[in-house]
């Protein structure tokens, strides 16, 4: 039996910023392929790299060589216009602070990726609902973010990410802020979103025990790949 191909592959990837005169890089020559459904966890030091990595598959940076690969695009060979509208449509961003509007209920805020689609407002705010729903937060829908814990606050985030049903959900130290107890409930969550939805997740942690929440942990050190370990099923 083949091999499906992958949702995700990287191929020979580097990054090298330019500061003034300097050229610093990054990443060197990263292989790496992620399967749909998969969830991965990026560990490393402070200036391995995983954060450049996380930024380029989920289009928020482009690479300075190599290819990558997303659902048979090469996003790579995007221009920015094209790249942007790549991300509306394919990508759910979760990041260590929040980014709520305060102004805004968690319902409003968890619509405003739909705000670019042609969808209805009643459409819009069933999407939303849903989306609460899904990661417990139905009774918080008319709260504005300074009426949430931290981890409701991120939980609301989630649901914001995952409301346009994303290709991929891209979190960047999504539990960094958050107590210890709040944090394994957003970690129970992505796995529950990975397990029973389908969810493909890519996520940059430097916490041991939250990578125990993913099913592969793939480790950089200097921009290097150095090891790729996958965790036995729950």
């Amino acid at each position: 039996m083949s091999t499906p191909e992958p949702l995700v592959r990287l191929q020979k990837v580097s990054k090298t910023y330019v500061r003034g005169v300097q050229k610093v890089a990054v990443l060197h020559g990263i292989d790496l392929d992620i399967q749909a459904g998969d969830f991965v966890a990026l560990m490393g030091p402070s200036g391995s790299g995983k954060t450049t990595l996380l930024n380029l598959i989920g289009g928020l940076d482009a690479p300075s060589g190599g290819s990558i690969v997303v659902d048979g695009q090469r996003i790579d060979r995007l221009s920015e216009s094209a790249l942007a509208r790549w991300r509306a449509a394919h990508v759910g961003f979760v990041f260590q602070f929040y980014n709520l509007l305060g102004t805004l209920s968690a319902r409003r805020n968890v619509e405003l990726p739909l705000l670019l689609t042609r969808l209805a407002a009643a459409q819009r705010r069933q999407r939303a609902a849903v989306a609460l729903q899904l990661v417990g937060l139905a009774d918080r829908a008319t709260h504005k973010p300074n009426e949430l814990s931290g981890g409701q606050q991120q939980r609301v985030a989630i649901a914001r990410a995952i409301v346009s049903d994303p290709t991929l959900l891209v979190c960047d130290e999504p539990t960094g802020d958050l107590d210890r107890q709040s944090a394994e409930d957003v970690l129970t969550l992505l796995q529950q979103l990975n397990r029973v939805h389908g969810k493909t997740i890519i996520m940059v942690t430097h916490d041991p025990k939250a990578a125990e929440f993913a099913r592969r942990i793939v480790h950089l050190d200097k921009g290097v790949l150095v090891d790729v370990v996958e965790r036995p099923a729950a």
